[in-house]
């Protein structure tokens, strides 16, 4: 399985971006899909999740203004943040579960908010 992230940049406070991962290999075997993001000094975190199914998780400082969603036709992850403020500012990154409990990372994409 392999993780590839896009759509980073920077914008200015309030501002959207959507993000994109895609997922390519042995893709039914992925059961989550999660967002990461590691701002700089501070510890990753995890963002947003998605099952299989399409059941979703985000933690608290995105909730209302980040959106998950998963096209399993097109193999594709997307998480679209809006609103956003420059304490969002970080490499994002996309990770991923397979049914057999095996991790695996996508590189990052750097979000800057300017503020």
């Amino acid at each position: 399985v392999q993780l590839q992230a896009s759509g980073g940049g920077l914008v200015q406070a309030g501002e959207s971006l959507s993000l994109s991962c895609k997922v390519s290999g042995s893709t039914r075997s992925i059961n989550v899909i999660r967002w990461y993001r590691r701002a700089p000094g501070k510890q990753r975190e995890l963002v947003a999740g998605v099952t299989s199914g399409g059941s979703t998780t985000y933690t608290d400082a995105v909730k209302g203004r980040f959106t998950i969603s998963r096209d399993n036709a097109k193999n594709m992850v997307y998480l679209q943040m809006n609103s956003l403020k420059p304490e969002d500012t970080a490499v994002y990154y996309c990770n991923a579960y397979d049914r057999w409990s095996k991790e695996y990372w996508g590189q990052g994409t750097q979000v800057t908010v300017s503020s």
